[in-house]
């Protein structure tokens, strides 16, 4: 038997050390005629994006971008959009589980709290609250790269 410490791989890790609103904007244009005169439900447009940025070896920011934009008749009745962000440290991940880890798990853990502000905001803009529907990032990811595959190489 040898008396030479064996060695052992590091479990992959993931962890959520920040998170925080990046950007925000709330925009009441018809204010307060839109939040008396409102006759019926307003069209809501729903937009949500994620970005990455590496900003060290094992730290990753995503960055989640929301936009709400309600019409009636034409008319902009109110319009958010934000930035949510969290940082993320990764270790002893394959490039590729990096990927779907940020885009995947790091999405999942922080949306609920981007929802959180989407509905504060909307509410305190003199609106019902927008509550946005659960999102399967797992899915979007999946179908994501999917496309990227499928589309012909430029």
């Amino acid at each position: 038997m040898s008396d030479a410490p064996q060695t052992t791989p590091e479990a992959p890790t993931m962890a959520l050390r920040a998170q925080y609103v990046k950007d925000l904007s709330f925009e009441n244009p018809r204010a307060p005629q839109a939040i008396f005169n409102l006759k019926t439900a307003p069209h809501i447009d729903v937009s949500i994006n994620l970005a990455a940025n590496k900003l060290d070896e094992n730290i990753a920011e995503l960055e989640m971008h929301i936009g709400v934009k309600a019409t009636a008749d034409s008319d902009v009745v109110f319009a958010t959009e934000l930035v949510y962000a969290g940082v993320m440290e990764l270790r002893n991940l394959s490039p590729e589980a990096t990927e779907r880890a940020i885009f995947v798990a790091g999405a999942t853990m922080i949306y609920p709290f981007a929802r959180r502000v989407i509905a504060d905001v909307t509410r305190d803009g003199g609106f019902p609250p927008v509550q946005l529907e659960p999102i399967d990032f797992a899915q979007l990811y999946t179908n994501q790269r999917s496309k990227k595959e499928a589309a012909p190489a430029a």
